[in-house]
């Protein structure tokens, strides 16, 4: 996986000033997609700040594995099921 260092190597000079415009829309209509689907969504920002929470409590030496046995968990469902009614209490 590249590192943001890498990213400020990208020569967006290359691009015509079109191609720059459409990229920049593209970025544009990505960010407000994704806004629209996690506010749609608020179970991702339950289950997203358990695991964290988990994992820093646990500091897992093997976080990999710490994370796919979280994720895989048959009663995950149900785990933020129940965080997601204590939150609108």
């Amino acid at each position: 996986m590249a590192g943001k260092g890498s990213l400020a190597k990208l020569d967006v000079g290359v691009l015509s000033a079109e191609q720059q415009e459409k990229l920049q829309q593209f970025k544009i209509k990505t960010r407000i997609d994704n806004e629209n689907y996690l506010r749609s969504h608020p179970e991702v920002e339950v289950l997203i700040g358990d695991f964290l929470r988990d994992v820093l409590l646990k500091m897992p030496a093997d976080i990999c594995e710490f994370a796919a046995d979280y994720f895989t968990n048959p009663n995950l469902h149900a785990v933020i099921g129940s965080k997601m009614e204590g939150n609108m209490k």
